[in-house]
């Protein structure tokens, strides 16, 4: 799983669930856009392919500093490489104009960060054992 997100404290809280949710993934934590593109597209400090395994998920905020998120969703949505890739919205943003570009760039899902600690935790457990052990994928 790749997580993009530069509010720290949300990025515990999600690398605290992913943990406690006991999945075999490994977590990778970026905190811009730019960082998300060279990891997926393996340039610069990501550029040898095992340190920067291909995701089986990748949760994205879309408020990041270099690149934005939605840019970020263009980017693996436009690259055969990268779009089958469930790319998932975590954002603050309840912007329903957000939500109609996310999925216009065809964002597998649309997430708004729960302000409450509980709901968020149970939010990200929900996420980790929804896409990483009961969504099926073909062979």
């Amino acid at each position: 799983m790749l997580l993009v997100e530069d509010d720290e404290a949300h990025a515990e809280i999600v690398q605290r669930s992913f943990k406690e949710s006991r999945m075999a993934n490994k977590l990778i934590h970026v905190a811009d856009g730019q960082a998300a593109l060279d990891y997926l597209h393996r340039c610069n400090e990501f550029s040898d392919p095992s340190q920067a395994p291909r995701p089986g998920i990748i949760l994205l905020d879309l408020r990041l500093p270099k690149v934005d998120g939605l840019e970020v969703l263009k980017s693996i949505k436009t690259d055969p490489r990268l779009s089958s890739i469930p790319t998932l919205i975590l954002t603050t943003s309840k912007v329903e104009m957000d939500m109609v570009k996310a999925y216009a760039l065809h964002a597998n899902s649309y997430l708004v960060k729960p302000v409450d600690f509980t709901q968020f935790t149970k939010l990200m457990e929900t996420i980790c054992y929804y896409w990483l052990a009961w969504n099926q994928y073909p062979c």
